[in-house]
C-alpha cells in the first residue's frame, strides 16, 4: 500500500471496494483537505444570509476560515478571515454586521468591505519601511475564485479548474429545482441553522444520503410508529392525516419499493436519487400554491417544474440538497473521524405560508438533531467509524450491482434502486481528485 506519502491512492480504491484507510487514516484526510476541499468548488452560503451592507457570515473551506460579506455596492466578497498584520481572526461570530469596515480587535487595523486596508494606527511608524497601503499583502486576502448561481455562493481556493456551472454539470438541477418551485423564482434562507458534529468520516454521511437499502431497516421503528398514528387518525377523523406524518411514515416503506427508485451518477461525484416521496396531494394548500405558480409561470411551465423528478441530490464533496422540500446540508470535515454538518432550509419567495410550513415540518421532523431519524443515522455512522478504525478487516464492500450500471457519456444509471452506484461514483471522483497532481 505504501508510496511516497505512505500510501498509494490507486491501490486503495478498486471498482467494487475501497480500503478502510480512506475513512480512518489522518494522513489521507489531510490529503483530502489539500486535494479536494482546497481545489474544488465549496458551498459558502446563500446571498440572503447577508441582505444589508456590512452583513457577514463566517464559515470554513477545508481548514481555511473565510468571511462572506455584503459590500456597499451590493456585491458579495468572500475573504480569508485573517488580519494581515499579526494574523488574528477578524470575525469570531457566525454572523453579524460589521458596519462599513472590518476592525481588528488586536491593533485596530481597519479594512474596507472588499478587503482593502483602510486605516492603520500610528501610521507614521511605517514611514521609510516596505509597508504600503496599496500593497495587496496588507489587505484581507480574497479567495482565489467566487461565483454565485441563483443566490448560492460557492468559492474555490484554487485558481485552476472549471467554472462553477461546468463543475456542477447536471447537478445544477438541484439548485434550479429549488428556485423554480418559488413563484418569484428565488429562495431565501431561514436564519435558523442546525449544526451537528458527527463522530465519523465526512464520506460516510454523503454515502448514506442516497443509500436506498437502509431507510426501512435503520428507521423502521420510527416509520412504523408514524404509520400506526396515521391509521388511527384516519379511522378517528375519516380524513387523511397531515402530510407531515408521511415524512416519517415513508421511512417504513416496504423494502421492495425502494428498489424501484433510480440513482444517477454524474461526473465529479455528483449523484441524484429520483422517484421518492410524492409531494402533490390534492389538498387546499397544494391547490392554492399551484394556482399561484400558474399565474407566475403559466400552466405548461408549472407542470414542468412540479414534475421534476428529484428527491435528493449530492453536490460532491460539500452538499446534500432536497430541493422539493427546500432543505440543504453542508458538509465541513474536521478530522478523519469528525464532521460538521450544517442543516439549512429555505423559503420559496411568493409561495403561500402553508407551503413554507411543509419545509419547516420536514426540517424539524427529519433533519433536526433531535429527531429519531437523525439519531438512528448518527449512531450507525459512529459504529461504522469505530469498525473502520479496527483491525477486523481492511476493505469496505460496494459490490451490490457492481458492473451492472448503465453508463452513457459518463453518466451512470442504476439498474435498481438498491445499487451501490452512488458510493462507487463518489469514489471514482475521490480518486481523481486525490491523484490529480501525480497524473499531471
Amino acid at each position: 500500500m505504501a508510496g511516497n506519502n505512505g500510501f498509494d491512492i490507486d491501490e486503495l480504491v478498486e471498482p467494487d471496494r475501497v480500503h478502510r484507510a480512506c475513512y480512518a487514516d489522518e494522513d489521507i484526510f489531510e490529503r483530502e483537505i489539500r486535494h479536494i476541499f482546497n481545489k474544488s468548488w465549496i458551498y459558502v452560503g446563500h446571498e440572503s444570509q447577508i441582505p444589508k451592507s456590512g452583513d457577514y457570515a463566517t464559515t470554513v473551506i477545508g481548514r481555511q476560515p473565510v468571511i462572506m460579506v455584503r459590500h456597499q455596492d451590493r456585491s458579495i466578497h468572500v475573504l480569508y478571515n485573517r488580519c494581515p498584520h499579526r494574523g488574528a481572526l477578524l470575525c469570531t461570530q457566525k454572523s453579524g454586521n460589521t458596519g462599513s469596515v472590518f476592525t481588528c480587535s488586536y491593533h485596530s487595523w481597519q479594512f474596507k468591505l472588499d478587503g482593502k486596508v483602510r486605516h492603520i494606527p500610528i501610521q507614521g511608524g511605517y514611514d521609510n519601511t516596505r509597508f504600503s497601503l496599496d500593497d495587496p499583502n496588507f489587505h484581507m486576502k480574497p479567495v482565489a475564485r467566487m461565483e454565485i448561481y441563483r443566490g448560492f455562493v460557492f468559492s474555490s481556493l484554487s485558481t485552476d479548474g472549471p467554472d462553477l456551472k461546468s463543475w456542477l454539470g447536471k447537478a445544477i438541477a438541484g439548485i434550479d429545482d429549488m428556485c423554480d418551485r418559488a413563484p418569484e423564482g428565488e429562495v431565501e434562507v431561514v436564519p435558523t441553522c442546525f449544526r451537528m458534529i458527527q463522530k465519523s468520516n465526512w464520506k460516510i454521511f454523503l454515502e448514506n444520503q442516497l443509500d436506498s437499502v437502509h431507510p426501512s431497516i435503520t428507521h423502521a421503528s420510527t416509520g412504523l410508529a408514524a404509520q400506526k398514528v396515521e391509521k388511527e387518525m384516519e379511522a378517528e377523523t375519516g380524513r387523511a392525516p397531515p402530510l407531515s406524518y408521511h415524512y416519517i411514515s415513508a421511512f417504513a416503506m416496504e423494502l421492495e419499493k425502494w428498489g424501484a427508485l433510480d440513482v444517477v451518477g454524474h461526473p465529479n461525484g455528483h449523484c441524484v436519487l429520483q422517484g421518492y416521496m410524492g409531494l402533490r396531494p390534492n389538498d387546499p394548500d397544494t391547490l392554492e400554491y399551484e394556482e399561484v405558480m400558474r399565474k407566475n409561470y403559466g400552466p405548461d411551465r408549472t407542470e414542468e417544474i412540479l414534475d421534476v423528478n428529484i428527491h435528493h441530490l449530492l453536490v460532491y464533496p460539500c452538499l446534500s440538497i432536497q430541493s422539493p422540500l427546500q432543505q440543504l446540508r453542508a458538509v465541513r470535515p474536521l478530522a478523519s473521524n469528525k464532521t460538521l454538518t450544517e442543516i439549512w432550509h429555505f423559503r420559496l419567495k411568493g409561495a403561500p405560508e402553508a407551503i413554507y410550513r411543509r419545509s419547516l415540518d420536514y426540517f424539524y421532523l427529519v433533519n433536526s438533531p433531535s429527531t429519531m431519524i437523525n439519531a438512528d443515522d448518527l449512531y450507525n455512522f459512529w459504529k461504522c467509524q469505530v469498525g473502520l478504525e479496527s483491525d477486523g478487516g481492511d476493505w469496505v464492500s460496494f459490490h451490490r450491482n457492481a458492473g451492472q450500471d448503465l453508463v452513457d457519456d459518463g453518466v451512470a444509471t442504476s439498474v435498481i434502486g438498491f445499487s451501490e452506484l452512488p458510493m462507487r461514483n463518489q469514489f471514482e471522483a475521490w480518486r481523481a481528485y486525490m491523484t490529480a497532481e501525480e497524473r499531471t
